[in-house]
């Protein structure tokens, strides 16, 4: 594989290239991960960078509507936007259904647009271990906008607060109790909630979650990096388009209030550290995996708490003592 004509592609904002070139990060094997890093290094110069959106949202909620009504109005502004789905992955089968693009038909044709779909295989966070490359290797392909869009709702999926420059979280209306159902974790790094599906009889009822989700915001928290009236909760609707322009107008006055007051470079630079620390603990654990001596006393220290002859942390705590003599 050529990886300099690759990279020279990438960087030219070839489509085709990009979508090659995530195949390659988002491989397994050894020979593709040390491409890869080559690859990553040869983009990285351009320096190029994009304003990052975390989004999740609860099932049914109506994600890929959203995205795709959302990312027509950004393009349609001349932006271009790489949207980066994240699938869940079976944890018998491994496999994934990766059924994104089909979900955002009319946004998948526009030459402005980029969607990639990718299973989370097994990862926690709610994204895939090599999203964060992939963002890095959107923005080196020129796009303004990278979306990320989580496997789902709840306390794992703070890991994309890691990733992105603004958190979304997509919630519906006539939710009964799902106030109660959020998981406070991710309820503290929601920069805004957007209630969608704010439309026919439903707009009534979404104006009345609006001011409960926004007094919740307020009442849980106030951070440095917030300006005045953030976090904030917003109704909008993906079928008429109502408050989509108002939500980006603000998701925009969040982001350039942030890069004038400095949190914009602090964010970043704290998530290149917990990114590096991440790779570090993840290569760690599949060192446990590539030595068949260690592979085989994990599964014998297994059995032997599974069978209750031994307690889970004495196991542990044997498991580590192993690691150190072997080194």
């Amino acid at each position: 594989m050529d990886i300099d004509d690759l990279a020279r592609r990438v960087l030219a904002g070839e489509r085709r290239a990009l979508a090659r070139a995530i195949t390659l990060i988002e491989s397994n094997r050894a020979d593709h991960r040390a491409l890869a890093l080559e690859l990553g290094a040869k983009t990285a110069v351009a320096g190029r960078e994009a304003l990052r959106l975390g989004l999740s949202g609860t099932p049914g909620v109506g994600k890929s509507t959203f995205i795709e009504a959302f990312g027509k109005l950004l393009t349609a502004r001349g932006l271009r936007v790489a949207v980066l789905a994240v699938d869940p992955s079976s944890a018998r089968s491994g496999g994934s259904i990766l059924g994104d693009k089909t979900r955002m038909e009319e946004l998948s044709r526009d030459p402005n647009a980029f969607i990639r779909p990718s299973p989370s295989q097994s990862q926690l966070g709610g994204v895939a271990r090599r999203t964060r490359e992939v963002v890095t290797l959107c923005e080196a392909a020129g796009f303004d906008i990278v979306l990320i869009e989580t496997v789902g709702v709840g306390q794992s999926e703070t890991m994309v607060a890691e990733m992105s420059d603004i958190f979304l979280l997509l919630l519906a209306p006539a939710g009964g109790d799902e106030l109660q159902g959020v998981k406070r974790g991710i309820m503290e790094i929601a920069d805004m909630i957007l209630i969608n599906k704010a439309d026919g009889e439903l707009k009534a009822v979404a104006n009345r979650t609006r001011s409960d989700y926004a007094g919740a915001l307020h009442l849980m928290r106030k951070r440095p990096e917030d300006p005045e009236g953030f976090p904030k909760a917003m109704t909008v609707s993906a079928v008429s388009g109502d408050g989509l322009e108002g939500s980006w107008d603000e998701m925009r006055a969040l982001a350039d209030w942030r890069r004038a007051h400095g949190h914009w470079e602090r964010r970043r630079a704290s998530q290149a550290r917990h990114w590096f620390e991440e790779e570090v603990r993840l290569g760690l654990l599949a060192r446990l995996s590539e030595s068949p001596e260690m592979r085989h006393c994990m599964k014998d220290l297994g059995d032997s708490v599974a069978s209750g002859r031994m307690a889970p942390f004495a196991a542990a705590r044997e498991m580590l003592a192993k690691l150190d003599a072997a080194r």
